[in-house]
């Protein structure tokens, strides 16, 4: 990944950039930014022109020896940390038990969500997260002398999933690492990172996408006309992984909207028998996806919330057709009464989905709740 990969985010990348050339490249690092921004490939490309061997005035030389290896994410001083799951592969799982899998993955495209790491490794009803044996085997990677560039680079996407024990046992080694070694922590919610960790972190906060730069990624990566990457590069609002996901597969967020629309009808029916079947549906499909329906309705509830106010003529709207239309009817339930609640009962459900809750206990339990607010 070079940084003229990367559509927009200039500001950034030139500050990366001056930071390399002017050695002054912080040992720990938090490339903190909303899901889509790009973060991973800026940490990707940021490692990638530290290691060069020729570099640029903007970018790596993409030929050189550690440029074809960072290419293919094998060269020896680059290490990659990340969540996994428990049974599959090891009872004790470490990253390297999956990094053949991982490496395939990033390499078809550096915007990618949670879900699409776990859906290519099938985890079913897994939550993964980054266990506490994988603090040792940092700790083991890092302290042995760089094979081939100056800096041994470490790169942990999505820090937050870090079980408490593997951010402890780390704090030493981010505080006072190894000569040349450089921590590249890429995270969604830097506000779930445990404080300790967060004060050793330079931050660089990183904005999402602006929507002409994602118009002109999809121009230039799909066959689609103008005014529909406009389109779509609007309803992203920003996240180039949405934007990418509307313009290869709708499936899951179709999925989502179905299930979204039967709840709704369900609850306004006050139909209690079709509550408890949908419940048990959703109850058999992975805890990730549960999470992703949660968050897809979040999301959906602020834009018809937006609808109800009548925001759609200042363009503060962000939906799909599918989206749109089935908003256009459903808006005038959602209302500045109802909101709070709402949000706060599907983010309760969140929370206990994360913690292993019984997820058809939760979802009743959600469902029954919406019966009383949606009217």
């Amino acid at each position: 990944m070079n940084f003229s990969q990367i559509p927009g985010q200039k500001e950034i990348i030139g500050k990366l950039i001056r930071s390399a050339q002017e050695q002054r490249v912080s040992h720990a690092q938090l490339f903190a930014g909303p899901a889509g921004c790009g973060s991973m490939a800026l940490a990707l490309a940021y490692a990638k022109y530290i290691s060069c061997e020729n570099p640029t005035e903007h970018d790596s030389c993409g030929i050189c020896k550690s440029c074809v290896k960072y290419e293919k994410l094998i060269h020896p001083d680059l290490h990659f940390v990340f969540p996994v799951i428990k049974g599959k592969k090891a009872t004790d799982p470490v990253s390297d038990n999956y990094i053949e899998e991982w490496r395939e993955f990033v390499k078809k495209s550096p915007y990618f969500t949670i879900n699409d790491w776990f859906d290519s490794i099938e985890v079913g009803n897994a939550q993964g997260m980054i266990f506490a044996s994988e603090a040792s085997e940092i700790i083991k990677k890092l302290s042995l002398k760089t094979f081939e560039s100056d800096y041994k680079i470490m790169i942990i996407w999505l820090p937050e999933k870090m079980h408490q024990a593997t951010s402890n046992k780390l704090l030493k080694m981010i505080e006072e690492p190894p000569e040349k070694t450089l921590f590249l922590l890429v995270s969604e919610e830097p506000d779930k990172i445990i404080p300790t960790i967060l004060s050793r972190c330079q931050l660089v906060k990183i904005p999402s996408f602006g929507n002409h730069d994602i118009e002109k990624y999809l121009l230039q990566r799909f066959n689609i006309t103008t005014d529909k990457a406009a389109d779509i590069s609007h309803v992203s609002n920003g996240n180039i992984i949405r934007a990418v996901e509307l313009c290869e597969n709708e499936d899951s967020s179709l999925a989502n909207l179905e299930r979204f629309k039967s709840l709704m009808r369900f609850a306004w029916k006050h139909d209690v028998i079709s509550i408890i079947s949908w419940s048990e549906e959703i109850s058999t499909t992975g805890r990730e996806a549960q999470k992703n329906f949660i968050l897809f309705s979040l999301r959906l509830f602020r834009e018809n919330l937006m609808m109800s106010l009548d925001q759609l003529k200042n363009r503060l709207v962000f939906l799909t057709g599918e989206e749109a239309s089935f908003s256009g009817k459903f808006h005038p339930f959602i209302t500045q009464n109802n909101i709070y609640p709402l949000t706060d009962e599907f983010n309760l459900a969140y929370s206990h989905i994360e913690s292993n809750g019984n997820a058809k206990i939760i979802f009743l339990d959600l469902a029954l709740k919406v019966t009383k607010l949606i009217r």
